[in-house]
C-alpha cells in the first residue's frame, strides 16, 4: 500500500547512469523525483562499467582540440547503426550529447577527459575519428561521496585497493613491462596507492566514479535513491502509467507518479528464459552485466502492449569463462603472438576486431564452439593476460577446470582441445607467415586504426600481428560473453516507450538497456553504451518536464 508522501511527480526505477541523469535532470527543472533501486547498492552496470562516454561534439573533446562536427558525427552513426535505429532518435541522441556532458559537469562533482586516441570502433568508416570521440571520469576523491560511498555497487574487475586506474592507465598497463609508458604507468600508480593507503586519500575511477558522482548530485539536489526497493509491476489509471509498484523489506507499496515513470532498470542478461527465448540458447553464466538485471522492466511494459526490439542482442565481447566468472577479452586478443581458431582448428575472424563483431562472427553459421585464444610464451612474456602479470603463474585451478591448456607443441596442444591437429598446425602456419610480412591476408589484422590501439608500439612491422613459434603453447576457452543485453522496449526520440502500432504508452519512459538501443546491432565506440543511457534519461525528463508545463495536453504525437 501507499504511505504518506510517496506521490511525487517523476518515479525512476533504477539507479544506473540512465536513471541518475533522469532524477537529476527531472529535480533541476522542478519536478519532484524519487529513484527505486532493485538492489542495495546503487550504480548498476553503470559502477560496474569502464565509465566511458560516446557523446560526440561536447565541449571536454572542444578542451582538447578534438575536431568532431556534427555532420561526420551523424554520417558516422547512420552508418554503425544501420536500419536498427531510426533517423529521428539518431538525431535526438546526437543533438543533445554535449548538453548532457555539460549538465553533468555544472550539477555534480564530475569532470571528463578525453580518452587519448582511443579510436572510434570503425575509424575509417564515413565520418569515423580515427582519435575517438570517447570521454571518461576524472578521478573522484572518494571524501566527496560521503556516506553514499559504503552503498556503491562494486567495480567489474576491482584494481589493487588504492590504486586509481583509468581507461587510458589500462591500455599501457596491459603492455606489461613491454614498454617504457607501460614501466611507468605502472609505477605511477603503485606509488600513488600507496600514498593513498597512507593518508586514507582514495580515489575512484571509471565507471564508479561515474556513478559516484552521479549520486552525489542527486543527493546535493535532495532526490532520495530507495535502495532494497524493487518494482514488481506498473500502476495504470484512466489508460496511463501513474505509479510503481514496489516492495520495500517484504512489504508491498505503491509509489504515484503524477507526471510518469521511467523504467532504467537495465537488461535481462541474468534472466535465464529471457535469454534462452530470445538468443538462441545463450545462458547467464557468460555475462559481466549487474546481477539484478532481469528484464523487469521489459516485462512491465510488454504486460502493457510495449513494442520490443534487438531481443536477439547484447553488448558481447569474446569471454573466458574463468572460476571465478567471465572475463571480458579487451586487450588480450589485440596483442601480438596470439589467434583465435574454433573447434576445427581453423581462424574465423579478425581477432583484433571490436568486440561486438568478434561475437557476431562466433555465432554465424558454420563457426563451431568453443573458440580457442592460442598464445605462445613471448606473449605470456610480455603482455598483462586476464590480470595476471607477465611471467607470472597462471592458477592451477583455471587448468583443472579446462578453461586453460598447455602443451609443448601444438599437436600436443589440439589433443588438449579437442581439436583436430592437422588443421591447428596449418592454421598457425599460415598465420605465422601472415605475422612476418606484417599483412593478414585473410581477415586483414591490424589495418584498422582500432585494431592496433592496444597493439604493441614496438613490434615490428604489424603491432598486433605476431608469430606463434615458442614453447610451450597455450590454449584459452573463448566464449560469446557480453556486457549487458541491448534489446528491450521500443522507444522513440523523447524516450516515450512505444506500441508496435507506433503509438506511445502514456507516461511512460526508458532509457538505457531496458530499451533498444540507438546503436541498432552494432558499436559506435568506447562508451556507446553508456553515452546513449544517460542521454536519453536525460530527454526523458526534458519530456516529463514539458508536460508538467503543458498538463491538458495529452502528449502522444
Amino acid at each position: 500500500m501507499s504511505k504518506p508522501g510517496d506521490d511525487v511527480d517523476v518515479v525512476v526505477v533504477g539507479s544506473g547512469g540512465a536513471g541518475m541523469v533522469a532524477a537529476l535532470a527531472a529535480a533541476h527543472r522542478g519536478l519532484s523525483t524519487v529513484v527505486l533501486e532493485k538492489s542495495e547498492q546503487y550504480g548498476g552496470s553503470t559502477a560496474r562499467s569502464g565509465g566511458g562516454l560516446w557523446l560526440p561534439g561536447n565541449e571536454v573533446l572542444d578542451r582538447a582540440d578534438v575536431t568532431d562536427r556534427m555532420e561526420d558525427a551523424r554520417t558516422y552513426l547512420a552508418h554503425v547503426a544501420g536500419p536498427d535505429s531510426t533517423p529521428e532518435k539518431q538525431h535526438a541522441f546526437l543533438t543533445a550529447a554535449s548538453d548532457v556532458v555539460a549538465f553533468v559537469r555544472a550539477h555534480t562533482p564530475l569532470d571528463f577527459v578525453w580518452v587519448t586516441d582511443y579510436p572510434d570502433y570503425y575509424p575509417e568508416a564515413p565520418g569515423g575519428l580515427p582519435g575517438g570521440r570517447s570521454i571518461e571520469p576524472l578521478p573522484l576523491d572518494t571524501r566527496v561521496i560521503g556516506p553514499d560511498l559504503a552503498t556503491l555497487a562494486a567495480p567489474y574487475r576491482a584494481a589493487p585497493k588504492g590504486m586509481a586506474v583509468t581507461q587510458v592507465d589500462y591500455r599501457w598497463l596491459s603492455l606489461g613491462t613491454r614498454h617504457p609508458r607501460a614501466i611507468l604507468t605502472a609505477s605511477r600508480l603503485a606509488a600513488y596507492g600507496l600514498t593513498a593507503r597512507i593518508r586514507r586519500r582514495h580515489r575512484l575511477t571509471m565507471g564508479q566514479a561515474l556513478a559516484a558522482g552521479l549520486r552525489a548530485g542527486l543527493r546535493t539536489t535532495g532526490v532520495p535513491v530507495r535502495l532494497g526497493t524493487p518494482m514488481t509491476d506498473l500502476l495504470v489509471e484512466q489508460g496511463r502509467v501513474s505509479g510503481v509498484h514496489a516492495t520495500h523489506a517484504g512489504e508491498p507499496e505503491l509509489v504515484r507518479a503524477r507526471q510518469g515513470v521511467l523504467l532504467a532498470s537495465g537488461g535481462f542478461e541474468h534472466n535465464e528464459s529471457m535469454r534462452r527465448k530470445h538468443q538462441d540458447g545463450i545462458g547467464t553464466e557468460w555475462t559481466a552485466g549487474a546481477v539484478g538485471n532481469t528484464g523487469d522492466g521489459i516485462r512491465a511494459g510488454e504486460r502493457l502492449g510495449a513494442a520490443l526490439d534487438l531481443m536477439d542482442e547484447a553488448w558481447w565481447g569474446p569471454s573466458i569463462p574463468l572460476t571465478g566468472g567471465p572475463y571480458f577479452c579487451l586487450a588480450e586478443r589485440n596483442q601480438p603472438g596470439c589467434l583465435l581458431v574454433d573447434a576445427t582448428g581453423r581462424r574465423f575472424v579478425n581477432e583484433a576486431a571490436p568486440y561486438v563483431d568478434a561475437v557476431h562472427a562466433m555465432l554465424r553459421p558454420g563457426v563451431r564452439l568453443p573458440a580457442w585464444l592460442v598464445a605462445d610464451q613471448t606473449y605470456r612474456d610480455r603482455y598483462l593476460f586476464a590480470g595476471r602479470a607477465p611471467r607470472s603463474p597462471l592458477p592451477r585451478r583455471w587448468f583443472a577446470s579446462g578453461v586453460a591448456h598447455r602443451a609443448d607443441t601444438l599437436d600436443g596442444l589440439a589433443a588438449r582441445i579437442g581439436v583436430p591437429a592437422a588443421a591447428l598446425a596449418s592454421t598457425v602456419r599460415r598465420f605465422n607467415q601472415f605475422a612476418e610480412r606484417g599483412q593478414d591476408d585473410d581477415f586483414h589484422r591490424g589495418d584498422s586504426v582500432y585494431d592496433r590501439y592496444y597493439g604493441d608500439p614496438r613490434h615490428r612491422p604489424n603491432p598486433c600481428l605476431g608469430a606463434v613459434t615458442r614453447p610451450p603453447f597455450y590454449a584459452f576457452r573463448m566464449v560469446p560473453g557480453d556486457l549487458g543485453t541491448k534489446g528491450g522496449l521500443r522507444t522513440d526520440e523523447r524516450a516515450r516507450v512505444l506500441r508496435p502500432d507506433g503509438t506511445v504508452v502514456p507516461a511512460l519512459y526508458a532509457a538505457g538497456n531496458v530499451s533498444a538501443s540507438v546503436m541498432g546491432r552494432s558499436y559506435a565506440g568506447a562508451g556507446a553504451t553508456l553515452g546513449p543511457a544517460l542521454t536519453f534519461g536525460y530527454l526523458a525528463a526534458l519530456d516529463l518536464a514539458a508536460s508538467a508545463a503543458t498538463p491538458t495536453l495529452v502528449r502522444e504525437d
